[in-house]
């Protein structure tokens, strides 16, 4: 089905201790919008999808989620390790500190926790793709104002391949849906 490599799909390179971009960056780790979320969504709609061609794009972009999901922890994680209690207090990471010390939780940036609810699974799969297509597209806004924010160059780069990913994901969901569409429309000869 897939093989892991004990590599990231892209290599993360942090250049400072920095508590408070990392509790933002927290947000693509379990917010509603974020990795965890949208990998389980595609590897749960794949089995409502009428042909093989759907159910492959589904699969294949669920498991590069949970590689992002990867990617994601491990810049937090970075973002954190070095830093002291000083660098802790007074930043939106200190909440999380309090209950998680450095470790990764799943939560989001205003530290509400995931939950099943957070992703969607209708059964319909025009209606499941332009969901993807949605998710896609509030994932990579997420990246844009994450981007806005980042002031460490390593962070700034690995935010931007993760942007990209999410564009080409929206184009290949897109290419699913007409490929689906094309299939639902043909008539049935019997």
């Amino acid at each position: 089905m897939w093989i892991y490599e004990k590599k990231l799909q892209y290599p993360v390179r942090v250049d400072t201790t920095n508590p408070r971009l990392a509790a933002m960056i927290i947000e693509q780790f379990g917010g509603a919008d974020g990795e965890l979320s949208a990998g389980i969504r595609y590897l749960t709609q794949r089995w409502s999808m009428p042909n093989n061609r759907a159910i492959a794009t589904l699969n294949d972009i669920g498991t590069e989620e949970l590689a992002h999901w990867e990617i994601i922890g491990t810049l937090v994680y970075k973002l954190t390790k070095d830093a002291t209690i000083d660098q802790v207090k007074g930043t939106p990471f200190e909440a999380h500190y309090v209950n998680h010390g450095k470790g990764l939780y799943t939560h989001d940036a205003s530290g509400n926790p995931w939950i099943a609810a957070y992703y969607n699974v209708k059964g319909d799969p025009i209606a499941d793709l332009h969901e993807d297509m949605a998710a896609e597209e509030k994932a990579r806004a997420t990246y844009e104002w994450l981007i806005n924010i980042s002031d460490d160059p390593g962070v700034t780069d690995t935010l931007r391949f993760l942007r990209e990913r999410e564009i080409v994901h929206f184009q290949r969901f897109g290419e699913a849906l007409r490929i689906v569409q094309e299939q639902l429309e043909t008539k049935k000869y019997y």
